[in-house]
Parts: C-alpha cells; sequence; structure tokens
C-alpha cells in the first residue's frame, strides 16, 4: 500500500544547489512560478520565503507579468561589462599578424606595447582575428615560368599525330615511415616503430597525360643511367606512337652528357623540361602525395617490404583514378583542347 505523504530528502548543500539554480540558470523558470502561486493566492511574502527572494522582487515579477504578458519574464538585453582593449586592438593584430614569424601570445602582446590587459583576454582578442596553424612552405618562383610554360604548349601542338605525352618525376621512399595525422581512439597515441638506419630508394614515375596511365620504377639511386633505363621503358610502352614527349623538372640527370647521348641515340624521345622551382606544375606530384598518405604510419620490416608497398599501390589504381588524382587538365603544359582529337588527322 502506498504511503499517503511522499515528502523530499535532501541534505543542507543539495538545497543550496536547488536554490542558486532556481536563481541562475532556471530564473525564468522561477519566475512563473512565483506567477502561478500568485495567483493562487500566496502573499509576496510567502513565495520570497519559499523561493529565498526578497518580497519587492516577488512584487516586481507580478507586476512585469501583468504589464507584459509571459514576454516579461526573461531577463531583457543588456550591455554588459565594456570590452577590455581598445576598438583599434583587433585591427592592430590582424596587421601585426600579416607579415609572416613565429607569432606567440607573447610576442604579439610585447609587439603592441604590452596593453593594460590579462593574457587570457590577449589569447581572446587573438582568437577573434586569427588560428593557430602551420604556414606553407612554397616553392620559389621562376620570373620565366610563363615563358617557358608556353613555349612547352607550343612544342606539344607541334608534335604529329598520335604522339604520347607524359609527365614525369621522381621521389623518394625511405623504410623510416612517413607520419601523418590521423584519427585514434581517445586516450590512445599510436607508435610507429623506426628502424636503427634508414634506407631509402628512388621512384622513377610518368603519367600519361591524356589516358591517366602510370609507369615506374624503382631503383637503388637516381643517376643518369637509372632515368635513361626509365626512359627505354617508355619507349616500349608506345612503340607505334611517333614521337614521346617526356616533360619533366630541372634535375641533373635529366640534362646530363650520359642523358643527351642516349636522347641522341633515341631521337623518338623527347625530353621537355618545365620552370625552374615550379613543382606544381606537374601532375605527378599529386601521384606521389597519394602514395605517401596510402604508406603512411606504417613500418615495415625491410625496405623491400616498403618496396612491395609501392607497387601495390600502383598496381590496385585504375587509370581513372590516376587521372582524377593527376587532374593533367590544371597543368600549365597543355595547350587548350588537349586531348584524344588534338593533332589534326588524328
Amino acid at each position: 500500500m502506498r504511503p499517503a505523504h511522499v515528502y523530499a530528502s535532501m541534505s543542507e548543500q543539495q538545497h543550496t544547489e536547488l536554490i542558486t539554480a532556481l536563481h541562475g540558470q532556471w530564473r525564468t523558470a522561477t519566475r512563473m512560478v512565483i506567477v502561478v502561486l500568485s495567483a493562487a493566492g500566496w502573499t509576496a511574502s510567502e513565495i520570497a520565503d519559499l523561493l529565498h527572494y526578497d518580497p519587492k522582487t516577488v512584487r516586481t515579477w507580478i507586476a512585469r507579468h501583468r504589464s507584459e504578458g509571459l514576454t516579461g519574464l526573461p531577463d531583457r538585453p543588456r550591455s554588459g561589462r565594456p570590452r577590455k582593449g581598445s576598438r583599434r586592438l583587433g585591427e592592430r593584430i590582424h596587421t601585426l599578424l600579416q607579415t609572416p614569424r613565429s607569432w606567440t601570445t607573447t610576442r604579439i602582446f610585447k609587439a603592441l606595447g604590452r596593453p593594460q590587459l590579462s593574457m587570457s583576454t590577449m589569447r581572446r582578442r587573438i582568437r577573434e582575428q586569427a588560428r593557430w596553424a602551420r604556414p606553407r612552405l612554397i616553392a620559389k618562383s621562376d620570373p620565366n615560368r610563363d615563358t617557358i610554360c608556353s613555349g612547352i604548349r607550343d612544342r606539344i601542338a607541334a608534335l604529329p599525330a598520335g604522339s604520347v605525352v607524359l609527365a614525369e618525376d621522381e621521389t623518394h621512399i625511405d623504410l623510416l615511415a612517413r607520419v601523418r595525422s590521423c584519427w585514434m581512439p581517445t586516450g590512445l597515441r599510436h607508435r610507429i616503430l623506426t628502424p636503427g638506419t634508414n634506407v631509402r630508394r628512388t621512384v622513377h614515375g610518368a603519367v600519361n597525360l591524356l589516358t591517366g596511365a602510370v609507369h615506374h620504377h624503382i631503383s637503388v639511386k637516381n643517376v643518369s643511367v637509372v632515368f635513361c633505363y626509365f626512359l627505354q621503358q617508355l619507349l616500349d610502352a608506345y612503340p607505334h606512337a611517333p614521337i614521346i614527349a617526356v616533360i619533366c623538372d630541372n634535375g641533373s640527370t635529366h640534362h646530363s652528357k650520359i642523358t643527351q647521348r642516349w636522347l641522341a641515340e633515341h631521337p623518338r624521345i623527347q625530353v621537355i623540361e618545365g620552370a625552374k622551382y615550379s613543382p606544381q606544375d606537374n601532375p605527378v606530384e599529386r601521384i606521389w602525395a597519394a602514395m605517401k598518405r596510402q604508406i603512411a604510419n606504417t613500418a615495415t620490416a625491410t625496405i623491400n617490404d616498403r618496396i612491395q608497398q609501392a607497387h601495390a599501390f600502383f598496381q590496385h589504381r585504375t587509370d581513372a583514378q590516376n587521372l582524377a588524382t593527376a587532374a593533367p587538365w590544371t597543368s600549365p603544359w597543355l595547350p587548350p583542347g588537349y586531348g584524344k582529337d588534338f593533332w589534326p588527322g588524328a
């Protein structure tokens, strides 16, 4: 059988927490209770004793409800305390951060002349104008880049029908794992084992700017003989192409005496060097980025295992994926309208 009456039981601390909440985050609901109790016949003094208010405050909210209704019970907008720091402080911070430097809160504080602010307030004002991030490294630009790219487009346009245009580049893979930011379980930080001694291998790669087919070769070292061997692979891959144009950067192996002698013996292939300090022009750079993301955060026992990872990356990718990743149509090397029917009579 249920008891006739049930009463709440709480400690003094719980009672204090409850009253504090009624005066704080739920104060609008408390004002509604004041109006309801007043309508039920409670006096202002009785309501004040119950809710720990002053009777004058109770009468204020009853009068506010009588004149404005329910919309008059929430807090009205307040101007608040004047903001710390001058109005121009944000503009000064923004102007200061335009100049690249390893800016910290303390350095900005000193550069602004030590304004009368706490460091926490200073940090908050900085966060309104900036974000904490790493700067981006960019390559030095070639002053003749536009002229060189225009010449490359003209050379491609002058090739005979059925020619193949490839973008070529080299990169390195290491036994030492490349580390990239990734999601990890909360409270757990993955640990990647490092080798006692790092070992490096060179990867030569070329992407067909029309079909997206990628050709690659992995060697111990990047030397002219290896570059010529890779060019021979490209010749064998396109036996019927009248000209194979290979666009690359200005690496020393691309114009060495050994390479020049080899090219003189194989006129069907042409090596075209792009502008200096312009890796963003080469679509193969984006292929390298995708490969390094694929093998990042993995530790292998031997360099042969790392090489197998690189081979697997290329084996499991389609030409369409390579073409979408490389996005050769964004490169300034290609003339407008480059495609399957670009050359007359193709």
